[in-house]
Order: C-alpha cells, then sequence, then structure tokens
C-alpha cells in the first residue's frame, strides 16, 4: 500500500499563519492551489511578455508539493522560522527529512523521477524563482483579504511580504503585482462588472 496521497489529502488539515489573529482560517491545500494558479500565471506572462523560456507544467508541478514537509511538520511561522541562522539551517534539515519520508511513501518506480519534482531540482532557477514568488504573493493575497476584513493583524505582514517580492522581482512578478494583485481588494459585484 501507497500512501502518498492520503498523506497529501492532510494539508487540508494544516492551518497556515498560527500565530496571527484570523477572520477566516487558510488551510495548505488552499494555499498550495492559490501558489499554482499564481506560478502558472506567472510563467505563461514570463514566456508571452517577456520572451523567457520556462516550462508551465514543471513549475506549477513543483508549486503543487513545495510545502509538502508542512504536512508532517506543521505550519513553522516564519517570525519563528528565520528567527537565527542557525534555527533556518535545522529547519531545512527537519524539511529535508520530513520531504525524504514523503517520497519514500510512493512506489520505487516513481521515486527516481518524481523525486527531483518534489525538491524543485527539476527546475532552472528562474522555474524555482517563479514559485517563490507565487508563494509571497498568495500569503499578500491573504494579508489583503483580513486586511478587507477588518483585521488589521496582517498590515505589518503585508508590508513585510511586498518588501520581500520587490527585493528580487522578476518582469512577470511585477506585471502580476501591477495588473492583478489590484483585483484582488474588489467586491464580487466589482470584479464581474470589469
Amino acid at each position: 500500500m501507497y500512501t502518498f496521497g492520503a498523506l497529501l489529502m492532510r494539508m487540508n488539515y494544516i492551518n497556515r499563519w498560527g500565530l496571527m489573529r484570523n477572520t477566516r482560517t487558510e488551510s495548505l491545500s488552499e494555499h498550495v492551489t492559490m501558489v499554482c494558479v499564481i506560478s502558472n500565471i506567472l510563467a505563461h506572462l514570463a514566456n508571452e511578455m517577456y520572451e523567457a523560456d520556462v516550462n508551465p507544467g514543471a513549475i506549477t508541478s513543483y508549486a503543487v508539493y513545495h510545502d509538502i514537509p508542512e504536512i508532517l511538520n506543521g505550519d513553522l511561522p516564519t517570525p519563528v522560522k528565520y528567527s537565527s541562522r542557525g534555527m533556518r539551517e535545522e529547519y531545512k534539515k527537519i524539511e529535508r527529512n520530513a520531504l525524504e519520508k514523503l517520497t519514500n511513501t510512493l512506489p520505487k518506480e516513481l521515486i527516481e523521477t518524481m523525486s527531483p519534482v518534489l525538491r524543485g531540482e527539476n527546475l532552472t532557477e528562474r522555474e524555482y524563482e517563479i514559485v517563490k514568488a507565487a508563494d509571497r504573493i498568495s500569503a499578500l493575497i491573504k494579508c489583503i483579504e483580513e486586511n478587507r476584513s477588518g483585521n488589521m493583524e496582517f498590515e505589518s505582514a503585508y508590508k513585510t511580504i511586498e518588501e520581500k517580492i520587490k527585493e528580487n522581482i522578476l518582469p512577470e512578478t511585477e506585471f502580476f503585482m501591477n495588473n492583478f494583485l489590484p483585483a484582488y481588494k474588489l467586491t464580487l459585484d466589482e470584479l464581474l462588472s470589469e
């Protein structure tokens, strides 16, 4: 029996933003879905508007799996995870161990081909950066949703994440930030009237 798929379904039970007061909880599964959508859009923008040669399928595949160590480890809050170099390095080891454990729940015949996908090792640097940008944009969207609901708890997180995105911004990310992100602040009626 192979438990990989069943373990991935556990993403539904992992809540993100554990140290923050949320008006609505966000599961890891919801986050991963948004990262997939955003990274796929970014990949197509990169190719069609900025003459990149990235693989949208490979990017989206990695986006599906980019946070799977959290299935075993939970979502460690960012301020804790990045509180020191030592903490960061230790947590990376923990994530690698979790990823190895999850990889070993696949049939042996799939491990060789899927392992690089699960780790993002099949991506170019730009493709990896696209998923990273999508991950941050997804977090930014969560902050927008919370702020729109009157929860100012996420205001500081919004500023920090936005600064991180702008530190090493890809042209497709900048386009998304300028042309897609504002729509996340609109109501349904406003979205449909555009």
